[in-house]
């Protein structure tokens, strides 16, 4: 019988101690082995450039020729944890930091992560909303996945950033019929995913900020009574007005709407008699502008679904620089200003998506077990949100984070950008940077960490 060995850890001194303190919330849902793995590899994905695959994480963090290599794809591939415990865990973190009282608001959307290959079967073809417009129709083979995010106040910029903390994979109608299962459509899963969110957070208020594809008639039944869902309305919407009261003696169905109402594109056309106010908005990149708005509260029904009593907003710009618009909201007492205040706020939804891409390689990995892609893509998308949670931990500390300008660039204020260089910044220098004391322009670095930030330059893309 062999004797037992313990499984073997991370190299004395290979992750830098603030990064252990950074992630000790985490520490209670994870084994011994498993825990001194994931720092080793969210260290890597942090500091790697390029592809955010196991491998490359291992070369940047200098552990290239471990012999035990798979045992940190096995992180991935096999090991049991909990990415929904860990997505709650990640929730309450960014709350406490950026929002810890008041209403919260959560934008809700999905994007495309364009990958290929016969092993990858949940993929499927899908619009590609990044490449097409409203005339130009561009297809994309992927995977689907629907990301819930807190939009918070950052205190060091004057914008708010959408903070991912719940990310699930969407698999594709073939997929279903080939495993034997029922097909979920894009509001089934966001149906789970807002609720999942509201038990999390009880005792708060939620709005749910999203696109079109999220204004569906059934999504709404389900939500209403939980959260406020505010979507864009189309034009041509059937409106009614509330059913009349049931008689005395009435026999039959009660009915569920009144008389139709006009609808809004009709609202548009006749614009002498519709009653518009004239608001300023804080619009979408942060200039004020100023719009004709229009609002009122109906029953949006169609047939075969459920009615949803609604309060929409039409919204037309006085100079005709922008279409109009139109907005629903389940809150039947919210303002029209405040309705779209919250809308507003769901575009940096689309930045946070740019951001993971650009910065923390989303489609770059290259995993093919069903485990391994439904955990590296959400893992990936909540290290942005831990990324800025210790880039402001850093900040409160007293470290600089200053916006790379240039003389051609007037950069006014931090991106995502900025605060995973200052992240990078700490961690490459906290554990083995220590200072001369007799020339404090000359610091002392060990040979096999210059040996890492030379390989890590040298191969950056």
């Amino acid at each position: 019988m062999k004797p037992h060995r313990s499984p073997p850890t991370p190299p004395a001194g290979i992750v830098p101690p603030a990064l252990v303190d950074w992630m000790s919330a985490f520490r209670d849902l994870l084994t011994a082995p498993v825990w001194n793995r994931v720092l080793v590899l969210v260290a890597g994905a942090v500091l790697a450039t390029g592809k955010r695959t196991v491998s490359q994480a291992l070369r940047v963090m200098g552990l290239e020729a471990q012999p035990d290599f798979a045992r940190y794809h096995a992180v991935l591939n096999r090991a049991c944890w909990s990415s929904r415990l860990m997505a709650r865990r990640l929730l309450v973190m960014i709350l406490d930091r950026f929002l810890p009282e008041g209403e919260v608001v959560l934008s809700i959307d999905d994007t495309i992560e364009r990958r290929w290959g016969a092993k990858i079967t949940a993929r499927g073809i899908y619009r590609d909303p990044v490449r097409s417009s409203h005339g130009h129709f561009v297809k994309a083979s992927g995977l689907r996945w629907l990301s819930l995010m807190a939009v918070v106040p950052v205190p060091w910029t004057t914008r708010r950033w959408a903070l991912p903390f719940l990310t699930v994979l969407a698999p594709s109608e073939r997929w279903s019929k080939q495993n034997g299962r029922r097909h979920k459509k894009l509001t089934d899963w966001a149906r789970q995913a807002i609720l999942q969110a509201k038990r999390w957070l009880p005792e708060r208020r939620i709005i749910v900020v999203a696109d079109q594809s999220f204004a569906a008639l059934d999504l709404i039944a389900a939500d209403r009574r939980h959260v406020c869902l505010v979507t864009r309305l189309r034009l041509d919407a059937n409106l009614y007005a509330p059913a009349a009261a049931r008689r005395p003696g009435q026999r039959g169905r009660p009915r569920v709407k009144g008389p139709r109402l006009p609808k809004l594109v009709q609202l548009l056309a006749a614009l002498s008699t519709t009653q518009w106010s004239s608001v300023v908005i804080d619009w979408y990149g942060g200039e004020q502008r100023r719009m004709r708005v229009a609002s009122g509260t109906a029953i949006w029904h169609h047939s075969g679904l459920p009615p949803a009593a609604i309060r929409w907003v039409l919204v037309r710009d006085p100079f005709g620089e922008r279409d109009p618009q139109a907005f629903l909201s389940t809150d039947l007492d919210a303002r029209p200003l405040e309705i779209l205040s919250w809308f507003v706020r769901r575009w940096t939804t689309e930045t946070t998506f740019e951001e993971v891409r650009q910065h923390l390689g989303v489609e770059t990995q290259r995993q093919w077990s069903d485990l391994a892609i439904l955990r590296t893509t959400p893992a990936l998308l909540a290290l942005f949100s831990l990324v800025t949670i210790w880039s402001n931990e850093l900040v409160g500390a007293g470290m600089s984070l200053r916006p790379l300008g240039a003389a051609w660039y007037a950069k006014s204020e931090p991106s995502f950008s900025d605060a995973i260089a200052l992240v990078r910044r700490a961690l490459w220098a906290m554990p083995d940077f220590p200072t001369s004391r007799r020339s404090p322009t000359t610091i002392k670095i060990p040979a096999q960490l210059w040996k890492r930030l030379v390989s890590t330059l040298c191969h950056a893309t």
